[in-house]
């Protein structure tokens, strides 16, 4: 299965959701005292929580949260394996 596809599962008025995560994540990247391998959690934690404060609390709610959590984790490293990859062929 393509990414795109499981992107297209989010619901369009959750994108913000999406970027709002990605903020976090950024946030949480630059704390000092946050290990790097907790951050997924803590952005798809968060990314439920406003997720279900949009929609209510539910099954669904909790799905969307954790797509959304994923593709701006998942979205953030692919952004940054282009750059290193662009840097590597920089250096050739």
């Amino acid at each position: 299965m393509e990414w795109n596809a499981i992107a297209n599962f989010i619901k369009p008025e959750l994108l913000i959701v999406v970027a709002v995560c990605w903020v976090i994540g950024y946030i949480l990247k630059q704390t000092p005292r946050v290990p790097d391998w907790t951050i997924i959690y803590l952005v798809t934690l968060g990314a439920v929580v406003l997720v279900s404060l949009t929609l209510g609390f539910n099954a669904e709610s909790v799905l969307q949260g954790i797509l959304c959590g994923a593709v701006a984790v998942y979205g953030n490293q692919l952004v940054k394996q282009a750059r290193k990859s662009g840097d590597d062929n920089d250096l050739s």
